[in-house]
C-alpha cells in the first residue's frame, strides 16, 4: 500500500497525559486534583507523595512526555505531515482545556488524539474522553468551537506489542534458566475492570492478551516455553474494596518459595517510566526480590522506542483515513482484534455518573469496531 501522506480532516496532533508535580510544592495541589471528588483525605495523599517526595518532588513523567512529543515530531515531519503536535494533561499544567483554546486561536478546529494509555477501562481510556468533552464543553462557552478524536487503543497493536516482546526478552537473558516473565499493570477496583469496555472485563482480558503475545514471541526466540503471569501495582483503594491481584511483591514472594530462580517484571501496562515504574516497581519490587534472594531483571517500557513511536504515527494516518471515509488496514495482534476509535456510550462507563465525554456515538450494536463512525 502507499504511504499516507495526509492527515486531514485533522489539523492538530495531541499527545494527552495524566500529568505531573515539576517540584515539592507542586505535589499535594496534584494529587488533590487526582483524587477530586473521591473523598480521600490528605493524611493518605501524603503518604503518596511520599513517592514523588523520594524523586525530589518531581515526576519523571514530565520530561518522558517531552521527549514523546518531541519523537512524535520528527516522525511525522518524516512522513511528510505538518500538523502541529501539542501536549496537554489531564490533572497539572499543561493542562488539556489550555492546550486545546491555544491550539483554537492558532486556527485548529479538528484536532487528533494520541493518549498515553493503551488499554480499555475508565482510568485509562474514559476519563480521558471526559476531560477532552469538558474541554469542548468549556470552549464552546467562551465561543470556541472544535472537534476533538482519538486513534484506538493501541495496547494489541504490533508495534506496542514487538517493543514489549523484545524487552521482556532482553530482561529475561539477564536470569537463570527457568526465570519466569511477570507482567505488571496498574491495579483498578474489579468494579472498575468489570465495568471495562462495551461488555465488561476488557481491561483484564487486554493485559491477558497482550501477555500471552508477548509470551509466545519470546518462547519463539529461545527456542522453548517461559512460564508468565499477570500481576498488579500501585493499589490505592481501601481494604474493603476490592482490586485486581496479585500484588506484584506478593507475587514475587510466591514465586520465590516455589522455587523459581528468577523474575523478568515486564510493566506492559505502562508507556513509559513514570511513577508507578520508578517507585512501585525498580524501588518497592526490586527492593522485596533482594531481600528474599530473587534475582530480579525490570524489563524497558515501550517510551520512545522508535518502533512504538512509528506505530503511533500508524495510528494517526489509520484514524485520518477512517475520518475520511476510507477503510484502512488496522493490524492488530493477539485474539481480540483492533479497538474502536469512536466508543459507544457506555463503553468503561463511569461508576460514579455520566459525564459529556468526546470521542462517542449512540451504539446499536454491543461491540463497534475501529471502522466506525
Amino acid at each position: 500500500m502507499a504511504r499516507v501522506t495526509t492527515l486531514a480532516p485533522y489539523d492538530a496532533v495531541l499527545l494527552l497525559s495524566f500529568g505531573g508535580p515539576n517540584e515539592p510544592d507542586d505535589v499535594m495541589p496534584f494529587l488533590r486534583n487526582v483524587t477530586r471528588g473521591r473523598g480521600i483525605p490528605d493524611e493518605r495523599l501524603t503518604e503518596v507523595a511520599e513517592h514523588y517526595h523520594h524523586f525530589g518532588g518531581r515526576s519523571p513523567i514530565n520530561e518522558q512526555n517531552t521527549a514523546l512529543l518531541d519523537a512524535l515530531r520528527a516522525e511525522l515531519v518524516r512522513r511528510g505531515h505538518e500538523q502541529p503536535v501539542v501536549w496537554g494533561n489531564r490533572n497539572w499544567a499543561p493542562f488539556v482545556v489550555d492546550t486545546l483554546r491555544e491550539l483554537h486561536d492558532d486556527g485548529a478546529r479538528r484536532v487528533v488524539t494520541v493518549l498515553t494509555s493503551a488499554y480499555s477501562s475508565y482510568s485509562s481510556c474514559r476519563q480521558y474522553r471526559e476531560d477532552l468533552g469538558g474541554a469542548e464543553v468549556q470552549l464552546a462557552a467562551e465561543g470556541r468551537s472544535l472537534e476533538v478524536d482519538k486513534v484506538r487503543n493501541y495496547y494489541n497493536h504490533p508495534a506496542f506489542a514487538r517493543q514489549n516482546a523484545e524487552a521482556a526478552l532482553a530482561a529475561l537473558r539477564e536470569l537463570p534458566d527457568g526465570a519466569h516473565l511477570v507482567f505488571v499493570t496498574h491495579s483498578v477496583p474489579t468494579a472498575m475492570d468489570d465495568a471495562s469496555g462495551p461488555t465488561g472485563n476488557w481491561y483484564e482480558a487486554q493485559h491477558r492478551d497482550l501477555a500471552a503475545v508477548v509470551a509466545d514471541a519470546v518462547a519463539a526466540e529461545l527456542g522453548r516455553a517461559v512460564p508468565w503471569e499477570l500481576v498488579y501495582c500501585s493499589r490505592s483503594g481501601p481494604p474493603s474494596q476490592p482490586w485486581l491481584e496479585p500484588d506484584v511483591n506478593d507475587h514475587l514472594r510466591a514465586l520465590h518459595e516455589a522455587g523459581v530462580p528468577g523474575a523478568a517484571v515486564c510493566p506492559i501496562g505502562f508507556v513509559s517510566d513514570h511513577m508507578e515504574v520508578v517507585y512501585d516497581l525498580d524501588t518497592e519490587a526490586e527492593e522485596t526480590a533482594r531481600e528474599i534472594g530473587l534475582p530480579f531483571a525490570r524489563a524497558a517500557t515501550v517510551g520512545t522506542a522508535e518502533r512504538f513511536v512509528a506505530g503511533l504515527v500508524d495510528l494517526l494516518e489509520e484514524r485520518a483515513a477512517l475520518a475520511r471515509g476510507e477503510q484502512p488496514e488496522q493490524p492488530a495482534v493477539g485474539s481480540r482484534g483492533p479497538v474502536h476509535s469512536v466508543c459507544p456510550v457506555d463503553c468503561c462507563r463511569n461508576l460514579r455518573g455520566a459525564k459529556p465525554a468526546a470521542c462517542q456515538v449512540d451504539w446499536t450494536t454491543p461491540e463497534p469496531t475501529a471502522a466506525a463512525q
